[in-house]
């Protein structure tokens, strides 16, 4: 589970989000997706301005594990408390399943807070973005599996995207780490690693999202605790950042199983963009255009990836909007012009 948008999350549709529960509008209704979408924003700007902003404390660079560890902890607490609100007592996977799924889950997000004090947090958001990278590659070593050009197309624009994007903030940053890169690399890897897994458990034992929510961050929790004791002045921003959190993870689940990846994913990415903005405004830093251009390909990796998985589903929306865009009575003018210049001879 990492900061987590994208971060195991589309395996997980079937959560009942606590949204959901308190609204009696349909997902059809635009209110509820201007709502939904909303809320995406507020948790996750938020969320990840708040970590921002906590590692410009002196000396909390080095406690990136702490917030991790307490990140965990209130996570397994709201998920208790949602277990009890829906009214799932019993167990159905395997205490060690659990066990893997939380060293996983530490790994992905140790790894990827811990990165926070030696990147850029914008370079951070972009990796982010291209968890579909070591899913391929893993994809084809581990489970031999083929993917159409539009992954392969999508993973392309992505690590050029993100070459680029690295190569401008090395540029801007004297403090840049080549460490920071691995340790973000390392947590993308174990986030691909968790949406496999994640799927594998909840075919297997039809386990609920909530189970799998508690026990996993439950016993990551006490994975971290075993060491580690840090001062309490942090844990004010800590608790409001794993609120906001589990908050944003929520929503996200309510997007994507209510309108799809598509409309999810454009959310989140425009939510990215905001942050990174955010990012550069409140957090004083040198900015190059490099950054615009490269973060632009990375999108289109994204959609790509997206569109790959969802074709007919996208064409017949492409289509509609067509429809709505583009009048019947337009298009036959458009297509006669069109037929009528291809009559003319080639010189």
């Amino acid at each position: 589970m990492k900061s987590h948008e994208h971060e195991g999350i589309t395996h997980s549709t079937s959560k009942i989000s606590l949204s959901k529960r308190y609204s009696s509008l349909s997902p059809q209704h635009p209110i509820r997706f201007i709502g939904l979408s909303a809320q995406v924003f507020l948790y996750y700007v938020a969320y990840s301005y708040l970590i921002e902003l906590l590692f410009t404390l002196k000396g909390f660079s080095n406690t990136a594990w702490f917030l991790t560890c307490y990140q965990f902890f209130i996570y397994g607490i709201l998920s208790f408390m949602q277990l009890g609100f829906i009214g799932l007592s019993q167990r159905r996977a395997s205490y060690r399943s659990y066990i893997i799924l939380a060293s996983l889950s530490v790994s992905t997000m140790g790894l990827s807070n811990y990165a926070v004090g030696y990147l850029n947090y914008p370079t951070l958001l972009i990796f982010k973005c291209c968890k579909l990278i070591p899913v391929l590659i893993g994809g084809i070593i581990i489970q031999k599996k083929r993917f159409n050009r539009y992954d392969v197309a999508a993973a392309f624009c992505m690590s050029i995207g993100l070459i680029f994007f690295t190569v401008a903030d090395s540029k801007v940053q004297p403090n840049f780490n080549t460490y920071g890169v691995i340790l973000i690399c390392l947590a993308l890897v174990a986030d691909a690693i968790i949406g496999n897994y994640q799927e594998k458990v909840m075919k297997t034992h039809h386990v609920s999202n909530v189970e799998m929510v508690f026990y996993s961050f439950i016993f990551g929790f006490l994975i971290i605790l075993i060491g580690l004791l840090y001062p309490f002045h942090t844990y004010g921003y800590s608790l409001i950042i794993s609120i906001f959190g589990y908050l944003g993870m929520d929503i996200v689940l309510t997007l994507i199983k209510e309108y799809g990846a598509l409309i999810c994913v454009t959310v989140t990415t425009c939510r990215k963009a905001i942050t990174i903005i955010l990012s550069f405004i409140l957090f004083s830093k040198p900015f190059v255009f490099d950054y615009v251009w490269s973060g632009f390909i990375v999108v289109i990796g994204i959609y790509l990836n997206v569109y790959g998985r969802n074709q007919v589903a996208f064409n017949a929306k492409i289509a509609l909007y067509g429809n709505r865009l583009f009048p019947s009575r337009w298009r036959s003018k458009f297509l006669v012009s069109t037929s009528s210049r291809s009559l003319l001879p080639i010189s």
